[in-house]
């Protein structure tokens, strides 16, 4: 984009007269203003281009300069600089794209009929973890919102207005910035427009009264922490009987041996030094019983075992998680004199085996006091 030339930017002829460029400076910026395009890099970028394009052919100068010598023509200028006529220019262009936003071309919302709150609303659950493996069914108290029929959900005494006098009714407040206008919400009446020429008694102003309900809902097998469950037309209730719906996010207890990862379940297998090294056959717990665990002769610590499809079922169907068991060793804090005989004829009985330090440790030796000699 950067390598276009501002009529290309703008998207009219050389030959275009002022009035051609500044209509087509009105369509690109409405289309790339950061407005209808927040947190949009590419969209700021070109409504930053279409700006420096106008702000150069509007004017017959800089116009002139540029079709002779193109943009270097312009640095003796200042670049794109502009005179204080040319940027209250762009700032009418501007009032009159925002007016539009909220005139007639596009009809406000009344604020009879506008909600003062979200119709979707969202609760907490807490789970242990096999609810969350299997499945369950729980009950739910909560407390929804539900339009105040005195006052149609204006918190005004009969549902009367009055126009909000900072605003003026449109529901917004600008700020001119050079010659750039911002809009923002307006914070008297928070962009209804209009606020209460009295408050209503049954609601106290508020527009909605709160109400409880229960539900009972069933918990899909595999349910994960963080995960958040719909019901459909069980949230809060709006000026015209609609209803919103109802979503349930889930916080699942841990469990004190079995760890999840996703679908796969990892559980802590204390083993005996003895048991690792004789290749022992352990019996081990599961999510559904017990599963036979054979040891390798010879196992290392953290050394892990995959069970397949012992995990936990997907929660959208797609398959199910394997089971890990990981073997942490164990030694004895102590040994009586029997033990260490024990030990010590054991040791003795593999032979060399049994000393693999030896061949590494003594030629580390020799070499070493050879640094002294």
């Amino acid at each position: 984009m950067e390598e276009l030339s501002y009529y290309e930017i703008l998207e009219v002829s050389r030959d275009a007269d002022k009035e051609t460029i500044k209509k087509a400076y009105r369509k690109m910026a409405k289309i790339y203003h950061p407005d209808k395009n927040p947190n949009d890099k590419d969209a700021e970028h070109r409504f930053k281009l279409c700006n420096e394009a106008y702000q150069c052919l509007s004017d017959d100068t800089q116009r002139n300069m540029y079709d002779r010598y193109g943009k270097e023509g312009l640095q003796g200028m200042g670049g794109a600089r502009r005179s204080n006529g040319g940027f209250d220019d762009l700032g009418s262009i501007f009032e009159e794209m925002f007016s539009g936003f909220t005139g007639s071309s596009r009809r406000r919302q009344n604020p009879a009929e506008m909600d003062k709150y979200p119709l979707d609303m969202n609760v907490e659950m807490s789970i242990s973890f096999n609810e969350a493996v299997f499945g369950c069914e729980k009950e739910i108290e909560y407390r929804y919102k539900n339009s105040c029929d005195s006052c149609k959900g204006t918190g005004a005494k009969d549902a009367k207005l009055s126009t909000c006098s900072t605003c003026k009714g449109q529901g917004q407040v600008f700020m001119k910035q050079g010659f750039m206008t911002f809009s923002q919400t307006c914070p008297a009446c928070s962009g209804v427009g209009s606020s209460p020429a009295a408050p209503c008694q049954d609601c106290k102003g508020k527009g909605f009264s709160e109400e409880r309900a229960n539900i009972t809902i069933k918990v899909p097998k595999g349910i994960d922490d963080g995960n958040r469950l719909r019901v459909s037309g069980k949230g809060n209730i709006s000026k015209r009987g609609t209803r919103g719906d109802l979503y349930v996010t889930f916080s699942v207890i841990p469990d004190k041996h079995f760890q999840r990862d996703g679908n796969d379940v990892y559980i802590s297998i204390p083993v005996f030094f003895t048991q690792a090294v004789t290749g022992a056959t352990l019996n081990i717990p599961s999510l559904t019983g017990e599963l036979e665990l054979k040891l390798d002769i010879g196992t290392k610590d953290k050394q892990q075992f995959v069970f397949r499809k012992e995990g936990i079922d997907d929660v959208h169907g797609h398959g199910k998680g394997d089971l890990i068991a990981q073997v942490n060793i164990t030694y004895p804090a102590k040994l009586n004199d029997e033990q260490k005989e024990l030990l010590h004829k054991l040791q003795e009985s593999f032979g060399i085996e049994s000393k693999p330090h030896e061949s590494v440790l003594d030629s580390a030796i020799e070499k070493m006091k050879s640094w002294f000699k």
